[in-house]
């Protein structure tokens, strides 16, 4: 299966999977991920992703690695920490749905971005079930972190 198609079909269960109770849901997919958030038509500086990312970057990987989680990818670096040390305060939350391989912390590459995310170290992408797994871990990652991603006070 090509990776656009992956994507597609990633796409198609979150949008079926994510709780509606979220706010509304908005996709992009690319050739190689595809990103969800939620409100503004927009894309969003904080948004959940699941991309395909070279083994250049990921040392561990022989061929790829995929990322699923949560980016925040404000300019400020600053801002960035902000948001993760709100998410970091609610650990003890969103942890036990999550587990131990979310990795909260710097951005996989150079950007001064911050993420919640997994690395699954060269996956077979044209597995039968791959876009639904994706897709579910996805939603987990917003059903386990959205609810306290806003600053007290709103957005």
């Amino acid at each position: 299966m090509a990776e656009w198609e992956l994507f597609e079909q990633v796409g198609e269960v979150v949008r079926g999977s994510a709780p509606a109770a979220l706010g509304p849901l908005h996709l992009r997919v690319r050739r190689n991920g595809v990103k969800a958030w939620f409100g503004d038509a927009e894309p969003q500086r904080e948004h959940y992703e699941a991309q395909v990312i070279g083994a250049d970057i990921v040392p561990a990987a022989r061929t790829r690695a995929l990322e699923i989680g949560f980016h925040a990818e404000h300019r400020a670096e600053s801002d960035n920490d902000a948001v993760l040390a709100r998410l970091g305060a609610a650990e003890p939350r969103w942890r036990p749905e999550l587990g131990a391989d979310a990795v909260a912390g710097p951005f996989i590459g150079p950007a001064p971005w911050r993420r919640i995310s997994e690395v699954w170290l060269d996956p077979d992408l044209d597995g039968g079930d791959v876009a639904f797994e994706i897709g579910v871990r996805m939603v987990d990652y917003m059903r386990a972190l959205e609810p306290h991603r806003a600053p007290a006070g709103g957005s």
